[in-house]
C-alpha cells in the first residue's frame, strides 16, 4: 500500500488518509472545517468534516461506531442524497463493522498526518445518545433499560416519525395501500385475519407499543385485548388512545413483562416486532410462555426481523445499532425462530416474507423525518434525530439488498388428538 502523501491543507491530507487506508481511488469528495476541498467535484457521496473531532473520533475507533458517533455528534455532514450516500460509503468500504485493517506503514503516515491534522488527543466523549447497559444480559431489569432507551424517547416525536397510526413495525403495501397509513392498517388487519379473531375472543398482544393491534382487533372485531409493553410512555399514550376510542372496557394496556403474565388462558397472541428483543438464549422461554398462555387450538402470530445463517445475531457490541439504537437487540435466522417456536410444543402452519415491505415502510418513516427535521430536533435532540435518520435509511437499504429480512410466522397449539381447527388453506385463513 502506497504511504499517504499529505497535502498542504485539511481535506487533501484527509482524502489521501482515506484513499490509503481503503487501498483505492474514491467517488468522495471531502470538505473540511477549514473550507479546503479535495476529491471529484461531481463525487456522489460529499462528506463535510466540521470539526477536528470527527477525524479524532475515527482514528480512536475506525469503525462504523466512529463513523456514526462523528455523523450523530454533528461533526461529519452529508451533503448529497443521504439513501444514495450511505449505499456508495457501504460499497467504498465494504464489512467494516470490526476495526478497519491497516499495514504498519499506513499507521505510521496516519499518525503523521494526524500530526500535521492537530486531531491527535484523548478520545472525545461519546455523543450523549450513546448508551452502554450494565447487569445479566437480557434480565428483566436489563430489558426493561434497554427497551426504555429505545422507546421512552417522547411520543411526539414518534407520532412525527411514524405518522398518526403510531405503528412501529413493517407495514404491508399491498394493492390498496396508497398511504403509510393505509399500509399500516392492512398489517394488522393482515395479522388479525391470520389469527382468526372473532367477536368474544380474548387476545394478547406482546409488545403491544402504542396500541394500534389492540386497538383495531377490539374496535374491528369485537374482541377483548391485552396488550403489554415496558414502555411507561407507551403505555400512557396507550391507554390515552384505547380511551379516546371508547374501548376502555374491551382493552387493557399494561407495563409487563411477557414472563410475568399470568393470567391466560388467551385464544389468540400477537407478537409483532417484539422478538428481536428476547435473544437467542432467551427465545425457548420466550415460545414456552406464550404456549402455557393459550388455549388450545388457539393461534399464535410471531412477526420478528430475521438475519442469515452464519451473520453474526447480537448486532455486535460496537455497532451502531446496538450502541445507539437496540441495546441488547438480536436478529436469529428464520430457522431459529421456527425452531424455537416447533420445539416449544406449536406447529407452525405459515410463513409470510415481508422483506420489501419493510424497506418501503423505512423510506416513508425517513420521509416523514426530514420533512419535519426542525421539529424532530426541537422534540428531542439534533443527536437523536440524527440518530434515527442513519438508522432507518441504513436499514432501508439493508432490507432492500436482502442481508435480513422479516417473517411473520403463524402457528397453532394443538388440541385434543393434535387437532388444530385450522383452515386446510391460505385463502381460506385470510377470507
Amino acid at each position: 500500500m502506497k504511504c499517504v502523501d499529505t497535502s498542504r491543507n485539511a481535506a487533501g491530507a484527509v482524502h489521501a488518509l482515506v484513499r490509503a487506508v481503503l487501498g483505492s481511488e474514491i467517488p468522495l469528495m471531502i470538505r473540511c472545517w477549514d473550507g479546503s476541498e479535495a476529491g471529484p467535484p461531481d463525487a456522489p457521496v460529499r462528506l463535510v468534516l466540521r470539526r477536528r473531532r470527527a477525524l479524532r473520533r475515527l482514528l480512536w475507533a475506525p469503525s462504523e461506531l466512529g463513523l456514526a458517533r462523528a455523523y450523530v455528534s454533528g461533526d461529519l455532514d452529508v451533503e448529497t442524497d443521504f439513501f444514495e450516500s450511505l449505499s456508495h460509503l457501504e460499497r467504498i468500504i465494504g464489512d467494516r463493522s470490526g476495526p478497519w485493517k491497516v499495514d504498519a506503514t499506513t499507521k505510521r503516515e496516519m499518525l503523521r498526518a494526524g500530526l500535521r491534522l492537530g486531531v491527535l488527543g484523548l478520545p472525545p466523549r461519546p455523543p450523549a445518545e450513546e448508551i452502554r447497559l450494565g447487569g445479566r444480559r437480557h434480565s428483566r431489569g436489563r430489558d426493561a433499560r434497554a427497551i426504555s432507551h429505545h422507546y421512552d424517547v417522547g411520543n411526539d416525536f414518534y407520532r412525527l416519525v411514524l405518522g398518526p397510526s403510531m405503528t412501529y413495525s413493517c407495514a404491508v403495501w399491498d394493492d390498496g395501500a396508497k398511504t403509510l397509513e393505509d399500509a399500516q392498517t392492512a398489517k394488522v388487519d393482515l395479522v388479525a385475519r391470520k389469527l382468526g379473531l372473532r367477536e368474544g375472543m380474548r387476545v394478547l398482544d406482546v409488545g403491544c407499543g402504542w396500541g394500534a393491534f389492540v386497538i383495531h382487533a377490539a374496535r374491528e372485531y369485537g374482541v377483548r385485548a391485552v396488550g403489554i409493553t415496558l414502555s411507561q410512555s407507551q403505555a400512557e399514550f396507550a391507554r390515552k388512545r384505547v380511551a379516546e376510542e371508547g374501548l376502555s372496557d374491551r382493552v387493557e394496556i399494561r407495563v409487563q413483562d411477557y414472563r410475568e403474565v399470568r393470567d391466560g388462558p388467551y385464544d389468540a397472541i400477537a407478537s409483532i416486532g417484539m422478538a428481536e428483543h428476547v435473544g437467542e438464549a432467551m427465545l425457548p422461554t420466550y415460545a414456552s410462555a406464550l404456549y402455557a398462555l393459550l388455549r388450545p387450538e388457539g393461534r399464535l402470530l410471531n412477526h420478528a426481523i430475521s438475519r442469515k445463517a452464519g451473520i453474526p445475531g447480537n448486532l455486535g457490541r460496537t455497532s451502531f445499532i446496538n450502541r445507539y439504537v437496540f441495546p441488547d437487540g438480536e436478529l436469529e435466522p428464520l430457522t431459529v425462530m421456527v425452531g424455537a417456536i416447533e420445539e416449544s410444543g406449536f406447529e407452525v402452519r405459515d410463513v409470510e416474507s415481508l422483506r420489501e415491505h419493510y424497506a418501503l415502510t423505512l423510506r416513508a418513516w425517513v420521509a416523514n423525518l426530514e420533512a419535519s427535521w426542525a421539529e424532530a430536533v426541537r422534540l428531542t435532540s439534533e443527536g437523536r434525530a440524527r440518530v434515527w435518520r442513519l438508522y432507518m435509511a441504513a436499514c432501508a437499504l439493508t432490507f432492500e439488498r436482502g442481508s435480513i429480512g422479516i417473517n411473520q410466522v403463524l402457528a397453532v397449539k394443538p388440541g385434543a388428538q393434535g387437532a388444530s381447527g385450522m383452515p386446510r388453506t391460505r385463502t381460506a385463513l385470510l377470507s
